[in-house]
């Protein structure tokens, strides 16, 4: 367990970064720092590895005072990962990931196969181990990045803001993975972001930070969402918050239609009224585009819509959420979402105004946590 009891940072200039500080970051869970910048969520986090320490309060780790352990024994323990990875540009991909473990005085040997053992756990094809940094995409880079801090298997796993560097499709990726890697390995993980979408799809807790360096809630996601503490949080949070927090409610269960459909090849038979719309699929039955009747076809990119594991864009899976079922609907030009199945193979269609009533029967009051 990490914990801040009336933490400051105060720089000599009068500077406050961090003002009264108390939340306790339980252990196995992934806690979220977030808010907009210089409002002390880095500052806080840095705290906790001594890479920045107190002005007054107390910080513990597993019950001691972080200030009163040697600082590199600290930093031992604790896996780090930064924006653009901050991989050592010399080192192969395998060597940097084996850092950790080599200054902890394992053989070189020994920490390089455990090096490939990490990178495939997080997803990295053992074929990159010799290569460098600098050959490496950036979503590579940030996976080789979240490896080299797993190494030595830390307890505590700090991560300021990892994904800010790399594009969505990447980034949405990076953090299904973080998902992933949590659930399996139960690590006690606070992980800064500015981002509220990213803080409320990853967190077991949220911190929302503002300025001047002052703590505004900290709750479970849903409950920031639903009962925001204040105006800041609120205008923060954003005026869609009620869209956000769909993603806490399921979509098991909800109805799915029939959805007139035309594989690729019989496109030029199709017989469609002006303003009627078809999926047009491929022969395997993944959807590729649709089409209307007065010619117009949308989407149509040489591929699929969207690769069904991300669950956006018109894309939505039974198994998903709310939110994503909503979102299919939405961005359907026939306002019938396409649902597929695990192999992206079209299953039907979903409806907005049953998204609608599946809320009226899941609709709570979030605890506050």
């Amino acid at each position: 367990m990490i914990t801040f009891t009336n933490v400051t940072k105060k720089y000599p200039d009068g500077t406050v970064a961090v003002d009264d500080l108390t939340l306790e970051v339980p252990e196995g869970t992934l806690t979220v720092f977030v808010g907009p910048s210089g409002c002390g969520k880095t500052t806080s986090m840095r705290m906790i590895n001594r890479m920045i320490d107190p002005t007054s309060g107390t910080l513990t780790v597993d019950g001691k005072d972080v200030t009163k352990v040697d600082p590199v024994q600290l930093r031992l323990g604790i896996g780090y990962v930064i924006q653009s990875a901050g991989l050592m540009p010399h080192m192969r991909v395998v060597d940097n990931v084996a850092t950790v473990p080599v200054l902890r005085g394992e053989s070189r040997r020994s920490a390089r196969k455990s090096a490939l053992a990490v990178m495939e756990r997080v997803g990295l094809d053992p074929k990159l181990a010799d290569r460098y940094p600098a050959q490496l995409s950036g979503g590579q880079q940030q996976r080789v990045g979240v490896a080299r801090a797993l190494a030595a298997d830390p307890p505590i796993l700090l991560m300021d803001e990892p994904f800010s560097a790399v594009d969505p499709v990447v980034r949405d990726d990076l953090q299904t993975e973080i998902l992933r890697l949590q659930a399996e390995l139960r690590k006690t993980i606070v992980f800064v972001t500015h981002d509220i979408d990213e803080a409320v799809k990853l967190g077991d807790k949220v911190a929302v930070f503002g300025r001047g360096g002052v703590l505004l809630q900290y709750a479970d996601p849903a409950f920031v969402l639903s009962n925001p503490a204040n105006e800041d949080v609120s205008a923060f949070v954003g005026a869609d918050r009620g869209y956000r927090g769909l993603q806490f409610f399921h979509a098991t269960g909800l109805p799915l239609h029939e959805i007139r459909h035309v594989t690729e090849t019989d496109v030029d038979g199709l017989n469609l009224n002006p303003g009627e719309w078809s999926l047009v699929t491929k022969a395997d039955g993944t959807p590729y585009a649709w089409i209307n009747g007065d010619g117009v076809e949308l989407h149509r990119k040489g591929k699929d819509l969207y690769d069904s594991t991300v669950g956006g864009g018109s894309f939505f899976r039974p198994d998903n959420t709310l939110r994503q079922a909503l979102d299919a609907a939405l961005s359907s030009p026939s306002g019938l979402g396409v649902a597929v199945d695990d192999e992206g193979h079209l299953i039907g269609g979903v409806r907005a105004d049953d998204v609608l009533d599946a809320l009226k029967e899941q609709r709570r009051i979030p605890e506050l946590g």
